[in-house]
């Protein structure tokens, strides 16, 4: 068991080695080569017959070049085209078909819930029993997603801040990398996203979509949904096909391209952080993500057997990972991208508003607990 100073001394010298994420002008050509590489790596792994190939191959590409110190951050313009490009490629592969697929999901969607609650307190009950973390550390590393509400709470209450990023980060990493072969094992892996060699749609179409897509996710952020362009842009280019009103397939040579910026944004964040602290911090964060990882598999498994959901794509809905990331893995993977992103929006907007009144109510019980203290 590490004690309370070993703790803090490993707290503040993550803080240390961890740099900050600084938004930067980058040079094009800068741009340009890491869009290449990210290209090439997707190229290979795809060609390799790796699940998910241009996508974890992009991750990969960008990872390996961060570490050479190479890697830039990618402008918001490009990281919102990529989103708008991989949403309107996922609502294209809804149907009617799919639509009526939604009257098994509540009782899916019970199981997800159990899951989040059962995998975040095993997980974070055995980084608290095997690595010595404090309770609120262990609790915000582990929950599955909404990493912009954890990170700030956080910070609001003195967690600490780098060790938790970097298992929510690592834990993100590991499931782009493993998540699909554990797919295709389950024979769940198709050989080409969802409309990939399908006749492309003409360029009135491509704008319809694309421009209902804008609309719709500007939208969505108004209201403060989570990766508002790419649900926008899937809702505008779903509901677009389903009713007729559009037609054709983004071209593969475009959608491949939204799945390698995809897979360079994913990339960014773990280029973020220090390789010693990474060091430091993988074997608390692989065992977390084997745990939280295995009990999701489990209620996934549930929803298979009792809901009647497809294994692959319970899965990956159930997966404790991002929500762009694991809406677009599913895509990649021909996984049905509606049960998935219902899954997934659902989870990050339950922890998204669960979290803020957990804390908030523990923070009060523990100030009336001191107030108890003080009194005579």
């Amino acid at each position: 068991m590490i004690d309370r100073k070993a703790r803090e001394k490993g707290r503040a010298r993550d803080v240390r080695s961890t740099p900050r994420l600084e938004t930067y002008r980058a040079s094009p050509l800068a741009q340009i080569v890491q869009i290449a590489v990210a290209w090439g790596v997707g190229w290979l792994f795809t060609q390799a017959g790796i699940p998910a190939g241009w996508l974890s191959g992009a991750v990969v590409g960008v990872v390996l070049l961060g570490r050479l110190g190479l890697a830039v951050i990618m402008p918001r313009p490009l990281v919102e085209t990529a989103m708008l490009v991989s949403g309107a490629v996922m609502g294209a592969g809804m149907t009617p078909d799919t639509l009526a697929a939604i009257g098994r999901y509540p009782l899916s969607l019970l199981f997800l819930a159990l899951a989040v609650v059962a995998a975040t307190g095993a997980s974070s009950l055995v980084l608290m029993r095997a690595f010595g973390w404090t309770r609120i550390d262990a609790v915000l590393a582990t929950v599955p997603g909404a990493l912009t509400s954890v990170m700030a709470i956080a910070a609001e209450r003195g967690a600490n801040v780098p060790g938790i990023g970097i298992v929510q980060s690592t834990r993100l990493l590991f499931l782009i990398l493993v998540l699909p072969f554990l797919v295709a094992a389950g024979g769940g892996a198709h050989a080409a996203p969802i409309g990939m060699g399908a006749p492309p749609a003409d360029a009135v179409a491509l704008a319809i979509i694309l421009a209902g897509g804008l609309v719709v996710g500007l939208g969505f952020e108004r209201i403060g949904l989570a990766a508002p362009l790419l649900l926008g842009s899937t809702v505008a280019s779903g509901l677009g096909h389903v009713t007729g009103a559009v037609a054709g397939q983004l071209p593969d040579p475009v959608a491949t391209l939204g799945f390698v910026l995809i897979g360079i944004y994913i990339a960014q964040r773990f280029n973020t952080l220090d390789l010693a602290a990474i060091r430091r911090l993988i074997p608390p964060a692989l065992v977390a993500f084997v745990v939280s990882m295995a009990v999701a598999a489990l209620f996934a498994a549930l929803a298979v057997a009792l809901a009647g959901a497809p294994l692959a794509e319970a899965l990956v809905a159930f997966a404790p990972g991002g929500l762009e990331a694991m809406i677009v893995l599913a895509l990649v993977m021909g996984l049905d991208p509606l049960y998935v992103g219902v899954h997934h929006l659902v989870r990050f907007l339950g922890i998204g508003f669960t979290l803020p009144v957990l804390f908030a109510r523990r923070r009060g019980e523990a100030n009336e607990a001191g107030r108890r203290d003080a009194s005579p």
